[in-house]
């Protein structure tokens, strides 16, 4: 059965996400904010700047040699950053691995945006970093299959009494969810996605002020919305009317515009016919009605609605962001809190900054489906993919690494840093975020790339957790985010898994198949009317004979075999 998020059930989080009366009572097949056990391990009284200094078990004799193990890091290229694989954070991981591990750790960068690429060359090459970390799956199977990955089975179980941190916040979903049900091989423990909501769509707030219109609710208001924004470019810009971009979308068409896809997706798509058509399941190719969801793109697009450079926009680019932040934009899709996001980096300070006061994007609910529901794909439990390539000569070390880096307070002190630095502790345990400044800087939301186990912040319990999430972003009037959460869980849905094993078909096909879908997308998107449908047709059956179709029944066949 699909998992649905209703709207009381939405509410219900929201009260706990600003209030933090107490924790959510859910069932466990209803996805929820956060998303793991409600209390993964008990929260100290203070974060420290250093771990307990209780004796471990698990840690080696300070007088054998250190082993050295080399750990993946994302490098997101952050104006104004620190060095993501030197800096104050890193050196507080590298002092706890050598004194309760004898591990030495040295951080080795990859550029966050283009990671799948150059993880890819890296293996490739044999030069990967000891622990490496991806979201991509396609990647870790291809070179699983030639031998270029290490079955992490035989640790996990031989070691399993020295990684109590990693069991008890991963649980035995994430850490066996990729278990082969005929080999018994583990290529790869998923981490934990804390929060789960994904995506919204943000529209200027005061524009609608403005103009004097309501919020959408509908993608016929949206459009409006739209239309309105577009002829009156001169009230809301004046003499920089020619700058104004009524919508605005990236290259990665697939996933900005996941919301208005899944609302031309048939509510009658099972979860296994989800399955079969899930190789690329965050951006929906596959999916039926996504053809219809991209057509729309394509009439905005010719109707002067979308920006016209959004093909030429590659990751890491901030061509986009600097159009929102200058205040040209007046809607576009993204993560739930994207615009709320880096403080004094981020689009809304600077909007509030260099435009006015009363300039912000507000989040709308606009794209229903047939039958009625606002539906959102949101994420499961599994987050990052951490794996270890086969030239790692240190797996039991790199386990150990895994172990510590999920250990509550070391975590918790990378999500939060320094009390009176990088936040203050408010009555009750919730934390409010302060910016850090120079080595203390986090170049991540809460350090996610140090904390690869999991991507969300946990203070210990539910409660702390949600009211620190509400008072995480600095800067930002608490209602936009509490509408942002609200609008991003609502009908949200996940689809279920099925472990079927290796998918031989879908071996190295990860890189060349996602080239021709965004390939497809632009191509489509800016097409001229009358063709589209011949863009779309030739392109999609290139996309389905390039390996696509094979993939999908295989999946069917494996589904077949092991699901009755």
């Amino acid at each position: 059965m699909k998992k649905t998020i209703s709207l009381l059930l939405a509410c219900v989080m929201l009260v706990m996400l600003l209030a933090a009366c107490a924790p959510i009572n859910t069932t466990p097949s209803t996805p929820s904010t956060p998303s793991s056990k409600a209390d993964p391990t008990k929260a100290p009284s203070t974060p420290k700047d250093e771990p307990s200094k209780t004796a471990d078990p698990t840690a080696a004799p300070k007088a054998e040699k250190p082993k050295k193990i080399t750990v993946e890091i994302f490098d997101r290229g952050n104006a104004g950053g620190s060095a993501p694989e030197d800096n104050y954070y890193t050196d507080y991981i590298k002092r706890g691995m050598l004194r309760d591990h004898n591990v030495e750790v040295t951080f080795v960068p990859v550029p966050r945006w283009t990671e799948t690429d150059v993880l890819n060359n890296l293996l490739a090459a044999s030069d990967a970093p000891d622990v490496c970390v991806t979201y991509s799956w396609p990647t870790i199977q291809t070179y699983a299959e030639m031998g270029g990955v290490i079955d992490m089975a035989p640790y996990i179980e031989g070691m399993k009494p020295k990684l109590s941190n990693m069991f008890d916040l991963l649980g035995d979903t994430n850490i066996y969810y990729n278990l082969d049900p005929v080999t018994n091989t583990i290529w790869a423990i998923e981490g934990i996605r804390y929060v789960n909501v994904r995506i919204d769509t943000f529209v200027r707030e005061d524009w609608l002020k403005t103009l004097n219109i309501k919020e959408p609710t509908s993608l016929e208001e949206f459009e409006t919305m739209l239309k309105a924004f577009k002829d009156n470019a001169s009230t809301l810009l004046g003499k920089d009317a020619s700058k104004l971009v009524p919508f605005s979308i990236g290259s990665d068409v697939g996933w900005r515009a996941n919301n208005l896809i899944m609302s031309f997706v048939p509510s009658s798509m099972t979860d296994k016919e989800a399955f079969i058509y899930g190789f690329d399941s965050a951006r929906l190719i596959q999916y039926p009605g996504c053809k219809e969801a991209i057509q729309k793109l394509n009439e905005w697009y010719n109707s002067d609605l979308m920006w016209k450079d959004f093909a030429l926009s590659a990751s890491g680019d901030t061509t986009e962001d600097n159009m929102m932040k200058a205040g040209y934009v007046g809607a576009f899709m993204h993560n739930w809190d994207y615009p709320y996001r880096d403080a004094e980096q981020g689009i809304h300070y600077n909007l509030q900054t260099l435009v006015s006061p009363d300039a912000a994007y507000i989040s709308v609910d606009p794209f229903k489906n047939d039958a009625g529901k606002y539906t959102k794909l949101l994420y499961s439990t599994i987050d990052r993919k951490v794996f270890f390539p086969s030239t790692n000569k240190e797996p039991e070390a790199s386990m150990l690494y895994i172990d510590w880096i999920s250990d509550f307070e070391h975590r918790n002190f990378l999500q939060i840093g320094e009390e009176g630095v990088t936040h203050q502790v408010l009555e009750g345990g919730a934390v409010k975020t302060i910016a850090g400044r120079d080595d203390k800087i986090m170049n991540s939301g809460n350090n996610i790339d140090y904390t690869i186990t999991i991507n969300g912040l946990d203070m210990g319990s539910p409660s702390k957790s949600s009211k620190s999430i509400a008072l995480g972003y600095t800067g930002v009037d608490k209602r936009f985010i509490e509408k942002a959460f609200l609008d991003g869980l609502n009908d949200g849905m996940i689809f279920q898994n099925f472990n079927v094993g290796t998918i031989t078909s879908e071996s190295g096909m990860g890189q060349a198949l996602d080239a021709k879908r965004d390939a497809l997308f632009a191509q489509a998107i800016v097409a001229k009317p009358a063709d589209f449908e011949s863009v779309w047709n030739s392109g999609y059956q290139d996309y389905l004979d390039s390996g696509a179709k094979a993939i999908q029944e295989e999946r069917a066949a494996l589904l077949g075999k092991f699901y009755k």
